[in-house]
């Protein structure tokens, strides 16, 4: 690749991904053993290396391009890592519920479905924008284009509906 100076002109580049496209491919690929991602991740240090063209050398493109397809497929297995351990936590917390809680909440839900559908729509919005969303009342009111003393009556309202029927807080 010494002929070449800029890798971003179109002709250069794409004379890079025919020259080491497929042996990076099967790089990854031996790392991960999923074609598919692989692929992706190939795609990745290809688009990297267009983003950063002006800093790359075309003398040391190859190492460049190992370089960056190697710490994808670290960043990869890294980021698996931390959502499998999230999952698995997460599981594993849900194991120690007891089916009778378990009920309980589904009994709950299917109440507080019952009792949201004779909320009145506009404090029903405000309830679940509230409650589901998460979000606070400025941005209620912003959203709504209505105020912010509005949105508390509103909520205020669904709220007094909500305890009368359930008789619990939420």
């Amino acid at each position: 690749m010494a002929e070449t100076k800029n890798l971003c002109d179109d002709a250069a580049f794409r004379a890079v991904f025919m020259r080491y496209g497929e042996s990076i491919r099967n790089f990854i690929y031996a790392k991960c053993n999923d074609l598919a991602l692989a692929e992706d991740i190939t795609q990745d240090v290809f688009v990297t290396l267009w983003q950063r063209c002006a800093d790359a050398d075309p003398e040391t493109v190859k190492s460049f391009l190992y370089k960056i397809a190697s710490n994808r497929v670290i960043d990869y297995f890294r980021r698996n890592k931390v959502a499998a351990n999230y999952i698995s936590n997460r599981k594993s917390s849900v194991d120690h519920i007891s089916p009778q809680f378990l009920l309980e909440e589904q009994e709950y839900k299917v109440k507080l479905d019952r009792v949201l559908m004779d909320i009145p729509e506009p404090s029903r919005i405000v309830f679940l924008m509230s409650r589901m969303e998460r979000l606070k009342y400025d941005e209620i009111a912003e959203r709504l284009d209505i105020s912010v003393k509005a949105v508390e009556k509103r909520m205020h309202k669904a709220l007094l509906i909500i305890k009368s029927r359930i008789g619990k807080k939420i």
